[in-house]
């Protein structure tokens, strides 16, 4: 099991990506925020728990659902912020917004609003670590849906056959925007798909941040020592619909309401508190800390200039 420090480490980030995703609901639904948003309020032991095992120079490509796994990764929360904003403070100036978030700083290398894209881009910072012998490694988070893409199946493939230092992670929460994982593929597990291109593939329980790290840290060391990609499955609830606002007339109250059960949260803090890691008096400060940095964020974000017009044409590469 990892270090005291590491496991106090765990419950920050995840407390952090539930109360800044908490606070995101609440500005949307005052209008401060253009655009659509995705939270992934109830999986947040798959961001902490991959991420914790980087370094600041390794990638990771998140999905639309991508601010826990950005927040992980180490991405400056008042940027963060006001870039989802639409300010010109943003990381790319307002341009971005909620589902195009990126930090070349915090190796925050992209998300991305299109199912399964950021599959074959992530193939691009490993082979480059890779020729440059960098000795740095990509995470490339994908939903169950893209499982059933081209692109997952050609990324698995090529990055089999180069043998490149990359983690596809497949956060499987049973739904492809609307519909349940049992109505579009007939397997179980969908790191048993890892077997047909040669690749390591694991299943792990995603609302256990011990497990998912666990096993996340297997994937980069063998990625660092050169002996290729995994395929790993984190299997973790959605709480909220597929975006901000989203009635989830497709799910039984009954089943949205047991989701809550796998809160991953509530379960380590009772592990580490049973374990006297921790006291409530050390998740009460947590809590405040983590309360005075959202602040600090929003009231940045607010105090920002609104991205105009003219930002359209800037950092253009085409």
């Amino acid at each position: 099991m990892a270090d005291k420090e590491t496991l106090l480490e765990l419950l920050y980030l995840m407390l952090k990506v539930r109360r800044v995703e908490e606070c995101l609901l609440d500005v949307f639904a005052q209008g401060k925020i253009p655009g659509f948003i995705h939270v992934g309020i109830g999986q947040e032991a798959v961001a902490a728990g991959v991420c914790s095992c980087l370094k600041p120079d390794d990638f990771i490509f998140t999905t639309h659902r991508g601010h826990g796994q950005a927040l992980a990764k180490g991405i400056e929360l008042n940027r963060f912020m006001a870039e989802i904003y639409g300010r010109k403070d943003g990381f790319c100036k307002g341009k971005a917004g909620s589902m195009h978030v990126a930090s070349k700083e915090a190796g925050v290398a992209g998300s991305n609003g299109i199912v399964g894209a950021g599959l074959p881009i992530s193939l691009g910072t490993a082979f480059a670590s890779q020729y440059r012998d960098e000795n740095a490694v990509t995470v490339c988070f994908f939903g169950d849906g893209a499982s059933n893409q081209g692109t997952f199946h050609e990324s698995l493939n090529l990055a089999a056959l180069w043998n490149l230092p990359v983690i596809f992670c497949c956060e499987n929460n049973g739904w492809a925007q609307f519909t349940p994982q049992k109505v579009y593929m007939k397997l179980e597990n969908i790191s048993k798909r890892a077997e047909s291109y040669g690749m390591a593939g694991v299943t792990v329980d995603g609302d256990d941040v011990i497990k998912v790290r666990e096993e996340a840290e297997k994937a980069v060391s063998k990625a660092r020592k050169g002996e290729g990609p995994t395929l790993l499955e984190c299997k973790t609830h959605r709480w909220f619909g597929h975006y901000a606002g989203d009635p989830q007339k497709y799910r039984s109250p009954t089943e949205v309401e047991s989701t809550r059960e796998f809160d991953p949260i509530v379960k380590f803090e009772e592990f580490l508190l049973k374990s006297k890691f921790i006291d409530q008096a050390h998740v009460d400060t947590l809590e405040a800390k983590i309360k005075s940095e959202i602040q600090g964020a929003i009231d940045f974000a607010e105090s920002s200039p609104i991205a105009g017009p003219e930002e359209l044409f800037t950092d253009v590469y085409a």
